[in-house]
Formats: C-alpha cells, sequence, structure tokens
C-alpha cells in the first residue's frame, strides 16, 4: 500500500464564512473547490460541484501525486486537521477512554478448543499484542502446543494487515490462510508446511480469500475478483506446486448480478460452487476425492429462487423459499437425483417463523429459527422423531450454532449473549439436556455487575400502523424525566438482522448515563423476511420512517428528548444516518455516521464501481426511471438542502472499497456549504484502512474513543 504523505496546508481549500463555525472554536472549517459537473438521466439534471474528488485506484497508488490527486489529499487533510483541532480539548479524555476501554479487555485470552480431524485448535491473544495466535495440539489438550500462525509476526511493519482463511489440508500437513496488506478486500492466498515451519514460495494474489481443500492434498479451488469492480466471478483449481499462471478456470459467473464462491461441505465429501444475487441462488458439487471431475448442478437458477445446501449419508439438505415459502422451509433431495423435481419437504414454510440455518448431526439435526425478532435453537431427535428448543430467559438476546464440525457427537456447541450477558460459549447435550458453560467473557476492571444494568425491548409503531422492535439497555436507576442521553443505533439492509449483544467497550457509554437503543428497523430480517422485502428498493422509506418512529418512541417514552437524543449507523447505516437527517434533523443532538453509503445515485448509475452491479435487487437499477426518481427522493448527498442540522462526525477510509472514501468526502462538503446552523461537522478519513478500520485488536479502540468523546463533548461529559 502507498504511504500517503498530507502536508500541512491544503490548496483545494479556503476560509469558510463565519456561519460554519462552531461558536465555542476558534478553528476554521475548510470549505472544498467547487467544480461543476453536470449529469442528465430520464430527462433530470444534476450539478455535482464535488465530483473532482473522485479518484481512481491508479491514481491513489501512484508514486507521485497529479494535480487531482493532490487536491483531493489536501481537502482530506484539512478535514483531519479541521477534526483535531476542534477535538483537541478531548485528546487526553480520548486516552483515557481508549485505557479504560482496552482496560475490560482480557489480553492473554483464548478461544475454547474445538477439535477437528485429530486436531484441538485454539486461538489465542498474547499481553501486549495486536494480532491472534493460531495453534493447535494434536489429540488431547495436553499435547505439545504447534503454532501454525502467528499474526503478529507477519504483520510487522504494515500499517495494515489482516490474514484470514485459515484452512488446514485433510492430511493435516499444510495451512492456506488468505493475507491483506490493504483493507480492499484483495487477498494473497499463502501456504505453510505444518511439519517444516516453511512458508512456501507459491502465492495466489487477487483473491476473495478462503480456499477449498480436495481429498488428495494437493489441489485446492478458490475465487478471483474481477480486478476493477471485486466482482467475486472466477473459480479456478490450483495444484500446489505448480505455476499459478497454469491454474485451471473451472467457473466464471457472467451474469454481472451474481458473485460466485467455492467451499468444501462440512462432510469433506464435496467441493461446492456457489453463485447469488440478492435474489437468486445456484449451487454447483463435485466429489472432493475426485478434483479434475465436472461440476453437477444442483438446481439451476431461477429468478426468485434461492436456497443454501447441505449433505448428509445419501442426501443434500436444503433450505429455500421454493414455491412461494418466504420464510423458508427446509427439503431433502437424493446427491444422485438433486434438481427441484426431487425436493421433498422436511420442515414445511410457516407465516411467523423464518428458518435461518440447519446444523446436521449423526441423530440430530438443530434448526436456526427466528419468531416475533428473536433466534431460537429448535433440537430435532431424528431416532425418536421427538423435539425440543434451548430455553432461554432473558427478554432479547442473541443466540447461535457455533463449531460444530463432527457428525457423531450428541453435543451441540453454540453461542450466547445479550445486552447485560457477556459473550458466553456452551456445549449442551441433546439427549440429556446438559448444559455446560465453556467460556464467558470475562469483564476485568472488578467494576462490571450484570446486576447493575437493565435491558428492555419495546414495539414502536410505524407510520403504517408496523410494531417496530426496539431494544435497549441502561445503567439502572435513570429516571424517565427526557434528560438522559441516549444513541439510537440502525441499519436496515441486504436483510442483516440486528439482534443484541454484549459490548463491554459499550460500557463507557452506559456508565456515564448514557442509554443505548437498537431499532429493528426494516429492511432487515429481524422479523422476517418480509421485513426484509418492505424495506428495500421501492419500499427503501420504510426504513427511514421507522427509525424515526423508533426515535420519536424514546421520546415520548420520556427515555430522552430531542436535546440529548443521537443516532450512529455505518455503511448502509450511514445511509441511514444521511437520509433521517434530511427528513428529521430536529430529532437529534448529534449523529454519528461511520462510512457512511450517501452517494446512491451517482454509485448505482456507474457499474464500474465495486458491488454495484450485485446491489440492483437491494436498491433499484436508476437506468430505470421508476428506480431513479424514487432513489433521487431519498438520496442523502442529492437532498442536502438549506436547513439546520444536527452535529455530525463522518468517519471513512481512504482504501474503502465498499462504500468509497468520495462519498462521505462529498457530503461534508456539500453540507458545509449549504446548511444552516453553527453546530458541529467534522470528518475523519483514516488514510491507512478501508471499510472495516484499524486491523489490530485494540487500534480501532482509538476510532471508538473518538466518537464517544464526540458525543461526550455535546453533552458536557469531560471525564
Amino acid at each position: 500500500m502507498k504511504k500517503i504523505i498530507l502536508p500541512l496546508m491544503a490548496a483545494a481549500v479556503v476560509a469558510c464564512s463565519e456561519k460554519d463555525c462552531n461558536c465555542d472554536m476558534n478553528v476554521t472549517p475548510p470549505v472544498a473547490k467547487k467544480m461543476p459537473k453536470e449529469f442528465t438521466e430520464h430527462g433530470n439534471t444534476r450539478i455535482d460541484n464535488y465530483f473532482w474528488m473522485r479518484l481512481s485506484d491508479e491514481q491513489k497508488e501512484a508514486d507521485s501525486a497529479d494535480q487531482q490527486t493532490q487536491d483531493v489529499l489536501d481537502y482530506l487533510n484539512a478535514e483531519n486537521a479541521y477534526t483535531q483541532d476542534v477535538m483537541k480539548e478531548t485528546e487526553e479524555f480520548q486516552k483515557n477512554l481508549f485505557a479504560e476501554m482496552k482496560g475490560r479487555i482480557k489480553e492473554d485470552d483464548e478461544s475454547v478448543p474445538y477439535k477437528y480431524n485429530g486436531y484441538f485448535y485454539i486461538t489465542r491473544y498474547e499481553k501486549g499484542k495486536e494480532y491472534p495466535i493460531h495453534a493447535r495440539k494434536k489429540e488431547t489438550l495436553e499435547a505439545a502446543e504447534e503454532i501454525m500462525l502467528n499474526v503478529n509476526e507477519l504483520a510487522e511493519g504494515n500499517t495494515y494487515y489482516s490474514a484470514s482463511g485459515l484452512s488446514v489440508s485433510p492430511n493435516n500437513k499444510i495451512l492456506a490462510f488468505s493475507e491483506d496488506k490493504v483493507s480492499r478486500r484483495q487477498y494473497t492466498i499463502r501456504f505453510k508446511n505444518l511439519e517444516t515451519g516453511e512458508f512456501l514460495a507459491e502465492t495466489i494474489p487477487n483473491s476473495t480469500g478462503g480456499v477449498a481443500w480436495a481429498n488428495d492434498n494437493n489441489t485446492i479451488f478458490y475465487t478471483k475478483n474481477d480486478p476493477a469492480t471485486l466482482r467475486a466471478s472466477l473459480i479456478y483449481r490450483h495444484i500446489l506446486g505448480t505455476p499459478v499462471s497454469e491454474d485451471k478456470l473451472v467457473y466464471e459467473e457472467k451474469d454481472e448480478t451474481f458473485y460466485a464462491y467455492a467451499y468444501r461441505t462440512k462432510s469433506g465429501r464435496f467441493i461446492m460452487i456457489g453463485s447469488s444475487s440478492t435474489m437468486s441462488d445456484e449451487t454447483r458439487f463435485l466429489d472432493a476425492n475426485k478434483p479434475m471431475d465436472e461440476f453437477k448442478l444442483i438446481q439451476k437458477r431461477e429468478r426468485g429462487l434461492e436456497y443454501s445446501v447441505e449433505d448428509f449419508e445419501d442426501k443434500f439438505y436444503i433450505v429455500t423459499n421454493h414455491k412461494g415459502a418466504t420464510n423458508f422451509k427446509l427439503v431433502s433431495t437424493p446427491i444422485a437425483k438433486p434438481s427441484q423435481e426431487n425436493w421433498k419437504e422436511e420442515i414445511p414454510h410457516r407465516i411467523e417463523t423464518r428458518i435461518e440455518d440447519i446444523e446436521i448431526f449423526k441423530d440430530f439435526m438443530v434448526v436456526d429459527e427466528r419468531t416475533g425478532g428473536l433466534n431460537h435453537l429448535r433440537i430435532m431427535n431424528k431416532k425418536n422423531n421427538t423435539e425440543h428448543y434451548l430455553k432461554l430467559n432473558e427478554e432479547a438476546y442473541s443466540i447461535y450454532s457455533s463449531t460444530n464440525l463432527e457428525y457423531n457427537t450428541n453435543i451441540l456447541r453454540y453461542g450466547y449473549s445479550s445486552f447485560t450477558t457477556p459473550s458466553s460459549t456452551f456445549d449442551y447435550n441433546m439427549e440429556t439436556k446438559e448444559l455446560i458453560l465453556l467460556k464467558e467473557q470475562q469483564v476485568l476492571g472488578g467494576k462490571f455487575d450484570k446486576n447493575n444494568y437493565e435491558a428492555k425491548r419495546y414495539f414502536a409503531k410505524a407510520d403504517d400502523g408496523t410494531m417496530i422492535p426496539v431494544s435497549l439497555v441502561y445503567k439502572k436507576g435513570i429516571k424517565l424525566d427526557g434528560s438522559n442521553p441516549t444513541l439510537l443505533y440502525g441499519y436496515g439492509s441486504y436483510g442483516a438482522s440486528m439482534d443484541v449483544y454484549f459490548s463491554s467497550v459499550r460500557l463507557s457509554l452506559l456508565d456515564r448515563g448514557f442509554v443505548f437503543a437498537i431499532a429493528h428497523i426494516r429492511g432487515g430480517e429481524d422479523m422476517g423476511r418480509q421485513w426484509y422485502e418492505d424495506g428495500k428498493l421501492l419500499k427503501k422509506k420504510n426504513t427511514f420512517t421507522d427509525f424515526i418512529n423508533c426515535a420519536e418512541f424514546l421520546i415520548e417514552k420520556k427515555y430522552t428528548s430531542p436535546e440529548h437524543l443521537y443516532a450512529q449507523g455505518g455503511s448502509a447505516g450511514g445511509l441511514l444516518m444521511g437520509a433521517v437527517v434530511n427528513m428529521r434533523p430536529e430529532l437529534f443532538n448529534g449523529i454519528v455516521a461511520q462510512v457512511p453509503f450517501v452517494d446512491v445515485i451517482n454509485t448505482m448509475l456507474d457499474e464500474t464501481i465495486p458491488l454495484t452491479t450485485g446491489e440492483f435487487d437491494e436498491w433499484g437499477n436508476p437506468k430505470e426511471k421508476e428506480f431513479y426518481d424514487y432513489m433521487l427522493s431519498y438520496s442523502p448527498y442529492d437532498n442536502v438542502k438549506a436547513q439546520n442540522y444536527p452535529n455530525m462526525l463522518v468517519t471513512t477510509g481512504y482504501w474503502d472499497s465498499q462504500v468509497q472514501y468520495w462519498e462521505p468526502a462529498k457530503w461534508v462538503a456539500k453540507l458545509r456549504e449549504v446548511k444552516t446552523d453553527n453546530n458541529l461537522l467534522i470528518m475523519r478519513c483514516n488514510m491507512e484502512v478501508g471499510h472495516g478500520g484499524a486491523s489490530g485488536r485494540f487500534e480501532s479502540l482509538k476510532e471508538t474513543a473518538l466518537e464517544y468523546a464526540f458525543l461526550f463533548k455535546l453533552e458536557g461529559i469531560k471525564k
């Protein structure tokens, strides 16, 4: 990654008028130069004064900056300098917050071991180190530790480093893993001989990450990105010891709305190639003992047909929405004849319950279901055809099947968390119903007691009468007088459900009197598949009005008031932030918009930008007038207007491939140009990272400390 050196002064920036300056600051915010660029679609003309901020990858990676690149760097530098000046009085507080949050985390920690193919696998951390150590022990936990990968050593000298996709060959001798030094979702696959400890010379660049091992211990399948759009579209077969240039292309996904991937099934019997879009799936399979054979199709793609596949004995088990099963059903089919005319229903579709996933064992099946906005684990005994659910006692929680790699066992490993219960790992005997807590996340510092906090779950009425779940947590003893600072979080896109979870970091908010709330708005799948359908495409505005209704509910219940209400969202949740501040800015005192997707029209019109073509089923294709007009009516960048806006902190990453840095940068520039208030508007662009932020275990806490310090500053909290 090219190291970005920024000058102290910004050539593309001039001083602003007094109206834009926060009244208690002596520093002047930057104002970006305007270079009008005209766009016309469907007879509608838009003027984009800040389109010049967009750089190509070639410009960003060049050894020297051209004038446009320099102007962009100058502007980003000026914004960073302004943010630093505005937040200067909180610098010591940020350091203390960082130390406080870090101090709750057990530094010399390790995961619960799991056994697979003769080895126990463990991920552990050492005190003072940012990155994990991946290790294993043969047959017994008393055996000598074998360090497979010390990520701390690999990360040395890199400002960003991520090692992921670890996969051991079936004979336990070779480790494949993927590394990323840029944070742009382009991974290099590497190999390590676990017997000698040596890294193999061969590497595979520009991949999506993981590999699927064939049973010959010598052949892998991997996925490559389109270099321009980063769409995962090419599946290759690589034989260890041969040049990567000779790798065989075994599948190409030519439909630009689909992406492809390869994986090895839990049984190890098959290599699967999946091809998916928002609305459709297609899966192929190959005998892992015969990696040179051709892949066979399970069921060809059909518009609106979604399915996922697991194998057991002589059948494929398929979770699908086939024949109107909106919330999905489970079918089985013979592996010899897998297409849908041979699908046999195992668990029928239910209107009130969505099937999210299954876990197959020799004598049991575990079904991950979602009812009433909460997950439930349904245990089905295949020997005697009985079933039961795991019993849970809290109003809101997260529960999920964890690492279960063995078939011939009656033990289910699962994870559990809630707003007040730290993340916990359990082993559950599905036959005797005996439950063993293996590990609960430690919260250091001696101050945490779950009994000091209270969690609630409400339902807020949306504009159309729909009841929207709202989950919240706070320290006991608050008064319902409207004075409590409250942070409302939302996302509401891609069918992603926002289940509650424990955060030791969040205690820094709660212990200073904040209420933290999650709005389970439409666009996610919190209440089933229809919840998602009602919050995308031409119903996308439900996502925004639901969030507004949840905010109004918290005010009505006197948890807070507009003077003390804050909102936070990232990526597509940043779109949410941009939309609600245009629609109802007076509801909030402050906004934290993380890597926000705010330039919807320009991005969705440009198919050269990563993710665009695969997102038409989420947002619509603006080349069609109906979708263009609808997007234009809510796109945050296009709807900035002359009005008062809340205090705002916007964050982004220069190397972000998912929401390019220029979206938030343009948005901030336009807001500063036209807004009519004196409230804070600051942006931090991390010049060394992408969409996910800092890579180190603790480095990301510095970003959180900045966000919290911003909120505390607005509340007058100084320690």
